[in-house]
């Protein structure tokens, strides 16, 4: 048993290694300056510019205008993240409220129509998506970089789940005291799904921060650009004799993993509880 045991610690020790590893000699290669790690490599030892790369990174103002700094690239990340994640969870749960509550008639077939479009990744619908923002005047907005991903088949198919194992009994006193449609959602519905919205908002808030594609195409404007977009405009600055400014990136990233670290450590409980219980 003793041996057992070892070994299962030796595989999960393992396991941290691989993964978090990469992430240590990120962190380290980001405390040298650009021309050692492009002439000697990825660093796992410290160097000697960790606080003035990061400080460089968030205040300094760079960019083709020279205007765009870390700190508003976090924040556009984060309205981003945040907006696409309450806007999935608004969207979803009033979807499956109304494909499960109202019963209408094609309520079955109206479901999996919306739950095809899993099979649609972004890249099949961009240019439809894009052509109908560029039309509507809402590139270079945070408007026109949530809106056309708040459509979730993935949370209205999790919620349609989670509400059609609520008992009918609540629905059935909700009635008997008078409750509307609105009232029992808001009073009844929604108290139960906390945890489930929680889990939700943990996955819809990572994928909307690692976003890259659609801001690329709906911005052209500096100010809006994105931490992700950030990390890739260091690495095309090859002009002439100029190395890209490797440590800023490497700093970039670990900083692009912070917030959803946190957010995946502040609702972790929450998360488990939504994907594995019932909390009724």
């Amino acid at each position: 048993m003793h041996r057992t045991k070892l070994f299962d610690h030796f595989i999960l020790l393992f396991g941290v290694f691989i993964m978090v590893g990469p992430l240590l000699v990120a962190l380290m290669t980001s405390s040298h300056e650009a021309a050692d790690i492009h002439r000697n490599g990825l660093q796992i030892l410290p160097g000697g510019h960790f606080v003035d790369t990061y400080e460089t990174v968030l205040t300094r103002q760079g960019g083709f205008t020279g205007q765009i700094t870390g700190l508003r690239m976090m924040m556009n990340s984060l309205i981003l993240g945040l907006g696409f994640a309450a806007g999935k969870i608004i969207l979803s749960m009033l979807a499956a409220y109304a494909l499960v509550y109202f019963r209408f008639r094609f309520a079955t077939i109206t479901f999996w129509m919306i739950f095809t479009t899993l099979l649609l990744p972004l890249e099949v619908r961009i240019l439809p998506s894009y052509e109908v923002m560029n039309t509507l005047k809402l590139t270079n907005t945070y408007t026109g970089l949530i809106v056309p991903l708040l459509a979730s088949a993935t949370g209205t198919f999790y919620f349609r789940q989670f509400f059609k194992s609520i008992p009918d009994e609540l629905l059935e006193a909700a009635r008997i005291d008078g409750a509307g449609p609105f009232k029992f959602f808001i009073d009844v519905i929604v108290p139960l799904s906390k945890t489930m919205m929680a889990a939700i908002f943990i996955i819809m808030f990572v994928y909307g921060w690692n976003q890259y594609l659609w801001p690329t195409l709906m911005t052209t404007d500096e100010s809006f650009f994105t931490l992700v977009r950030g990390i890739k405009q260091i690495l095309l600055v090859w002009v002439g004799s100029n190395i890209p400014d490797y440590n800023q990136a490497f700093a970039l990233a670990i900083l692009a993993m912070l917030p959803p670290v946190m957010i995946v450590m502040i609702f972790q409980r929450w998360f488990i509880k939504g994907l594995t219980e019932s909390d009724k």
